[in-house]
């Protein structure tokens, strides 16, 4: 297998920084001869990390970092994108959870794995998304089922920011407005406050879908 090629740059908090990130990603895929199958549903996704990335709040000063590794001539195309900003990234419906926008669902639906990791050094997070070149087969993603976040039980994992999580404690509270909210606790990651009634693609410790009465087909 060739050695990766790789490249990271930063880029200031304005909307400028959304096509010159397209515009890098295009010129270093170029000069690395990747398959053109995986630049333009590339560039898609880093548009969309950098514009998630510019929309969190955080000091001014603060600069977007990206990072971009390329294997095999695109056969493997891994963006980075990081910034300073607090919140969550996921790829839910927009609204019902912390950081979202339907550009992560893009991303989502492009990639062939995405996620979020905290920075190892500094405050932030890093948002990451993996495409495959076609003919590549991807690690499958393992099966789960729709769930009401209420029914979640410890033991359990349920998928959040592109990757399974164990469940390790569940409670309940109010919100202020009178309805009933769930905070799930993570083995990994902050925990996930959302409304009882919302849905979560859950799946036993062992595998297996949760139990009957508590899912809902997908």
């Amino acid at each position: 297998m060739s050695e990766p090629c790789e490249v990271s740059f930063k880029l200031p908090r304005h909307r400028d920084s959304v096509p010159r990130a397209r515009a890098a990603l295009r010129a270093r895929l170029g000069d690395w001869r990747a398959r053109q199958d995986t630049a333009e549903s590339g560039e898609l996704i880093l548009s969309e990390l950098v514009t998630n990335a510019l929309r969190a709040p955080a000091p001014g000063d603060r600069m977007v970092g990206v990072r971009i590794v390329c294997r095999e001539r695109g056969a493997l195309l891994r963006l980075e994108v990081s910034d300073a900003g607090g919140g969550t990234a996921t790829g839910a419906t927009p609204g019902t959870l912390e950081t979202t926008g339907r550009g992560l669902q893009l991303v989502d639906a492009l990639a062939d794995r995405w996620g979020v990791d905290e920075r190892r050094a500094g405050i932030g997070k890093t948002v990451w998304a993996e495409l495959l070149a076609s003919g590549v087969t991807p690690v499958p993603r393992p099966a789960g089922a729709q769930a009401a976040a209420v029914t979640v039980r410890p033991g359990q994992s349920v998928r959040a920011w592109g990757a399974w999580h164990t469940v390790r404690s569940v409670r309940s509270e109010r919100y202020p407005s009178g309805g009933l909210a769930v905070v799930i606790g993570l083995d990994d990651g902050p925990a996930l406050r959302l409304p009882a009634s919302e849905p979560l693609t859950v799946r036993a410790e062992d595998g297996a879908t949760t139990h009957p009465g508590q899912v809902f087909p997908r």
